[in-house]
Order: structure tokens, then C-alpha cells, then sequence
């Protein structure tokens, strides 16, 4: 089992950036890939990005590219997520999660997640 917690979500002006963070417990996260998903009221879970075990490949949905970039540190079990240029289409809840598959944009492929953390970006 792995247990993910994300953090660093709030209330930012359009522009500003955030990062979001997300911590494992109960099983190093090296082997797996991470990805970054999020649910806006009333939408559908999406992807974000994700990022392979050895942090040398990476994928973005086309509406966060050049604004957002994954990282990871597994020494320290921990993902992250840093967010610029935000927009108010950003609101949303985001989840990280963990797969062993690779690099894969649906969420039916993921098998651990974190609780969610909220972004609310304001106009």
C-alpha cells in the first residue's frame, strides 16, 4: 500500500503560481510513475501530467504546457507540481497518484491516490 498526501493548494490571484506537493508513506515510490489529475466542479477528473520513475520522462495535457512542470525527489518519497501563469480555468481539486504501467493519461490506470488538494484561482 501506498498512502499519498498533497499539499500546497489555496487561493492565488490569476498569474500567480503555487506548488503543489505530494507525499508517500508506506512504500518507497521509486518504481512507480506519478501523475497529476484534477476535478473541477461538476467536470470530469483530468489529467495533468505525469512523470516516469527516473523523473527522465514526462507528459502534459496540452492546457498546462509551458506553465507546469513535474518533479520528483525519491530520496525523499515526495512529488510535486509547480504551477505558473495560473488561470481560473486552474479551479479545480488536484490529486496526485501512482501507477506501475508508465507514462499513461487515464486515470483507470492509476492504483493509489491522495485525498485531493484545492486550487482556486481567482480573476
Amino acid at each position: 500500500q501506498v498512502q499519498l498526501v498533497e499539499s500546497g493548494g489555496g487561493l492565488v490571484q490569476t498569474g500567480g503560481s503555487l506548488r503543489l506537493s505530494c507525499a508517500a508513506s508506506g512504500r518507497t515510490i521509486s518504481p512507480y510513475t506519478m501523475g497529476w489529475f484534477r476535478q473541477a466542479p461538476g467536470k470530469e477528473r483530468e489529467f495533468v501530467a505525469t512523470i516516469a520513475w527516473s523523473g527522465t520522462r514526462t507528459d502534459y495535457a496540452d492546457s498546462v504546457k509551458g506553465r507546469f512542470t513535474i518533479s520528483r525527489d525519491n530520496a525523499k518519497n515526495t512529488g510535486y507540481l509547480q504551477m505558473n501563469r495560473l488561470k481560473p480555468e486552474d479551479t479545480a481539486v488536484y490529486y496526485c497518484a501512482v501507477n506501475k504501467r508508465g507514462i499513461e493519461v487515464l486515470s483507470s490506470d492509476y492504483i493509489y491516490w491522495g485525498q485531493g488538494t484545492q486550487v482556486t484561482v481567482s480573476s
